[in-house]
């Protein structure tokens, strides 16, 4: 049953769907086909099929975004005075249904190494970012890895909100290995700081990622990671005492090589205090921008032929309602890269594009993300905490190039100007810096006068519109913290149209048996004897600016 805006149920072979007062009806345009169907002591299995599309205002289109699929069901047979109510026998689950499967060569007989916590005391406090460094056991001999899994402790799943690896610096010894830290900590070991090239990128809701046939992530050669910094993203909300974690990742792979070397660059909004959302808003954009000079300067210098991406991350937090990787080549807008119009903080993987895009020197990438403040009375922040924002989009292709960060931030005067600041104290010698004038915010932090500033939504609509046309500061970085000379300078966001308008729905009067643009699901329910009537089946490292 794929839901919202209504529950769409399989009800004695019928499409239903339940009103606002959730009311179950049967729907008078029957676009559900039951392809097949089968019952014994143990399993009710149905396969259904419908349009992508159908038109009809009681069901939801399908498309590449996430859709959260709502099951229920009753141990008894509809009777004649309709269906039984399902109790507890109801549950929900965020899919993506159009994600294209991998074909994935067996990896049982594959060697691994994993990459895993050793009892980390997670804090009573909401966010704690961990690191721990490890060494790559496969040297000497180029290997590629075909596969990353998530090793999720068990009833720890919503307490390991994402992992990161990085490449860290190759002049390191054995002597880092001794220890995790906290990460972003003034504490941390020094050889933290060498960690700049993500490698790979897990987040909650996630699965195992296969890399293609031709494509592998490289490891045993002079180039590739020795030391890998291992960043896993503890959320705590509830600052639960006592947990001790040991999760992390198994990377499976092979002696026989692949035909290509894999990459991540990372584009988007770099994480930072410059990256704000008033409170209040039902709907606010924000742009990160992989700038036309960073990619121009990157990939002319190590790949003028361009680069072939083949799965995107999209990332942000809490507030993200949607993301959005646009693409632009020589100013002419090119069909999204990747997008995700249903955003669900707790199911995030990566997307593989039905085809390859390749990206070329000169051309725009803009991670759109769209956020919702509205239960919010205070300005959220780009930052770390899963209350803080971020709209980061991870781009896996190949072949491997020098470029791991391709990001912007937004001018910050022309956002203070907005809500009448005048000047600042200079020269800046704290952060968050302080205001001068005007007398209402003097001696305030910004991030305090931000706050202090009365949001209207119409005030809130006026500054996205603002920050939207400000220059940025581009991003654009090397790996070994090396930088493209392009590093830092500032760029205006190209004159595009703000924000994405996504193409019509085309409605279908034909059967969906006999078109393309269908979907086959498949509904499996197990039911034992001891659970009948009572079954519940259940970034990077920023800185900060």
């Amino acid at each position: 049953a794929v839901g919202s805006p209504s529950l769409v149920a399989r009800v004695g072979g019928e499409d239903y769907f339940t009103d606002e007062n959730r009311v179950l009806k049967r729907d008078p345009q029957q676009d559900y086909h039951l392809e097949y169907a089968m019952e014994n002591s143990t399993h009710t299995i149905l396969a259904f099929s419908r349009e992508l599309h159908t038109c009809d205002t009681n069901d939801k289109s399908i498309t590449e975004s996430t859709v959260r699929v709502i099951w229920a069901y009753h141990h008894k047979d509809m009777g004649e005075a309709g269906q039984n109510y399902h109790g507890s026998n109801r549950g929900t689950k965020s899919l993506r249904l159009l994600n294209p499967e991998r074909e994935e060569v067996s990896s049982a007989s594959l060697p691994y190494f994993d990459l895993t916590n050793k009892d980390v005391p997670v804090p009573d406090k909401d966010t704690t970012y961990w690191c721990q460094m490890f060494k790559i056991p496969v040297q000497h001999e180029k290997h590629h890895v075909t596969k990353v899994e998530p090793l999720i402790q068990k009833g720890h799943e919503n307490l390991v909100h994402h992992i990161l690896l990085y490449q860290c610096s190759s002049n390191l010894n054995d002597s880092v290995l001794d220890y995790g830290h906290e990460c972003y900590h003034p504490n941390m070991p020094d050889s933290f700081l060498t960690c700049e090239t993500v490698i790979f990128a897990w987040a909650i809701g996630g699965e195992g990622f296969t890399y293609p046939p031709h494509v592998g992530l490289s490891i045993g050669t002079a180039a590739d990671p020795l030391f890998v910094l291992m960043e896993v993203h503890y959320d705590n909300p509830s600052f639960t005492e006592g947990l001790i974690d040991n999760s992390g990742l198994r990377l499976i792979y092979t002696p026989v090589l692949r035909k290509y070397d894999a990459g991540v660059i990372e584009a988007g909004l770099w994480v930072s205090l410059f990256h704000n959302i008033p409170p209040g808003m039902p709907e606010f954009v924000s742009e990160g921008h992989c700038t036309l000079e960073c990619l121009e300067e990157a990939l002319g210098a190590e790949r003028p032929a361009g680069i072939q991406v083949f799965a995107v991350l999209l990332h942000a937090h809490l507030a993200g309602r949607a993301i959005r990787m646009r693409h632009f080549h020589n100013g002419e807008e090119q069909d999204l890269l990747a997008y995700d119009d249903e955003f669900d903080f707790n199911f995030q993987e990566f997307q593989y594009l039905k085809e390859e895009r390749t990206i070329l020197p000169g051309d725009n990438l803009v991670t759109e993300c769209h956020y919702n403040t509205v239960d919010r009375i205070r300005m959220t922040w780009g930052g770390l905490s899963t209350r803080n924002e971020m709209c980061l989009s991870y781009l896996l292709y190949y072949p491997r190039i020098n470029l791991t960060r391709c990001a912007s931030i937004p001018d910050i005067m022309e956002q203070l100007q907005f809500i009448g600041v005048k000047e600042i104290y200079r020269p800046v010698r704290t952060w968050p810096f302080i205001i001068k004038s005007p007398k209402q915010y003097k001696n305030l932090s910004f991030m305090d006068a931000m706050n202090k500033f009365k949001w209207s939504r119409s005030e809130g609509l006026s500054y996205n519109q603002l920050v939207l046309k400000l220059p940025v500061n581009v991003r654009c970085s090397k790996t070994d913290n090396a930088e493209w000379s392009i590093q830092g300078m500032t760029a205006l966001p190209p004159e595009i149209e703000r924000p994405y308008k996504t193409e019509p729905v085309i409605c279908s009067s034909s059967s969906c048996l006999n078109c393309c643009s269908f979907l086959i699901l498949l509904c499996i329910v197990y039911i034992t004897a001891s659970t009948i009537g009572n079954t519940d089946f259940g970034p990077r490292k920023h800185k900060q600016q």
